[in-house]
């Protein structure tokens, strides 16, 4: 039994998150969660992988076969984080020059199994 959860569009470089997501790729769910907690303080993207762990989590229960589970039984089957649309804005520089100035987005899936 597998659950999915997505994050779309999120204001964070996909470069910044895979550090995060490569900590707790292949463990379990209560470790990846301390891990997360604990991290947390040093790297911004950490709420935000731990919010859609938990979301996973919860989707998880919500089903049929995972209801009867128990929440330590459970892993990261894979996490991946993908790039998404650039936000472009223009900056106004000297002698009436513009710089573009691009932002970054991206998706995350994680995907659980027991």
């Amino acid at each position: 039994m597998e659950a999915i959860a997505k994050a779309r569009h999120l204001r964070y470089s996909a470069q910044k998150l895979r550090l995060v997501a490569d900590l707790i790729r292949g463990k379990s769910v209560d470790e990846s969660l301390a891990i997360l907690t604990v991290m947390g303080n040093r790297k911004k993207g950490a709420p935000l992988v731990q919010s859609v762990l938990k979301t996973a989590v919860a989707n998880f229960q919500n089903t049929d076969e995972g209801a009867s589970v128990a929440v330590s039984a459970l892993k990261v089957k894979s996490i991946t984080v993908d790039a998404g649309p650039q936000i472009k804005r223009i900056r106004a520089r000297a002698q009436g020059r513009a710089f573009r100035i691009q932002k970054n987005l991206s998706h995350i899936t994680v995907v659980l199994a027991d």
